[in-house]
C-alpha cells in the first residue's frame, strides 16, 4: 500500500501541467491565427522539450488589470495548476492611475495564492510620453508585487520585440508570429521554473 501511494504521487507529479495565460491582446494573439498566439506557441515550445503542458488562452483584447480581475474566477477554473499573468499594458496606454493597476494586480495575485495556484507575473513598461513620474510608479508595480507574493517574475513581456518594426505588426504594438517566437524563446526559462514549482507542490 505504501508503494502504491508513492507511485500515485509520482504519477501526479509527472502529469501534464495546466497553465492559464491570463492577459490582454498580447496573450490573445491580436492579428494572428490562433495557432500563432503566445499560448499556442509556448505550448509547442515546451512540448518540443518533452514537457507535457496544456496552456489555455485566456487573453482578451483591450483588457486592463481591472478587467482581468473581474473575470478571474471563470478565466481560471478549478484544476488550473499555474497562471501566467500578462496584464497592465492597456492601463499604461490609457494613462490609468498606477495605484489602480497595482490594486487590481495585487488582488489577482492574492486570490491565486489563496487557491494555491503558482504564478508567473509578466512586467510591462510605460510609454515614454506619460512622463517620468508615471513611468516610475507604473514600472515599480510589477517587481514589487512579484517580491511580495513570491511569484516567478519576467520583467518585460515584450523584451526583444518592443519598438522593433521587423517583429511587430503595422500598429507598432502587437507582435508578429516572428515576434511571438522571440517572446517565447526569452520567457521559456521562467515558464520552466513555474512548472517546476507546480511539480514540487504536487510532491509535497
Amino acid at each position: 500500500m505504501a508503494l502504491q501511494g508513492v507511485d500515485s504521487r509520482a504519477a501526479a507529479a509527472d502529469a501534464p501541467v495546466t497553465i492559464v495565460a491570463l492577459g490582454d491582446s498580447l496573450t490573445a494573439g491580436f492579428g494572428l491565427p490562433a495557432e500563432q498566439s503566445f499560448p499556442a506557441a509556448l505550448e509547442r515550445a515546451l512540448a518540443a522539450k518533452g514537457i507535457p503542458v496544456r496552456i489555455v488562452n485566456a487573453g482578451v483584447s483591450g483588457d486592463t488589470a481591472t478587467g482581468g480581475l473581474a473575470r478571474l474566477d471563470w478565466s481560471v477554473p478549478e484544476g488550473t495548476d499555474a497562471v501566467i499573468v500578462e496584464l497592465g499594458a492597456n492601463d499604461a496606454l490609457r494613462g490609468i492611475d498606477p495605484a489602480q493597476t497595482r490594486a487590481a494586480l495585487e488582488l489577482i495575485l492574492r486570490r491565486l495564492k489563496e487557491r494555491r495556484i503558482s504564478v508567473l507575473l509578466c512586467g510591462m513598461r510605460a510609454p515614454p510620453n506619460l512622463g517620468p513620474e508615471f513611468t516610475r510608479a507604473y514600472e515599480a508595480i510589477f517587481a514589487g508585487l512579484a517580491r511580495r507574493y513570491e511569484t516567478v517574475f519576467y520583467p518585460f513581456f515584450l523584451d526583444g520585440v518592443a519598438a522593433d518594426a521587423t517583429l511587430t505588426q503595422h500598429d507598432g504594438l502587437h507582435p508578429t508570429a516572428e515576434g511571438i517566437a522571440v517572446i517565447v524563446g526569452k520567457i521559456l526559462p521562467k515558464v520552466e521554473e513555474l512548472i517546476a514549482q507546480v511539480r514540487q507542490r504536487r510532491n509535497s
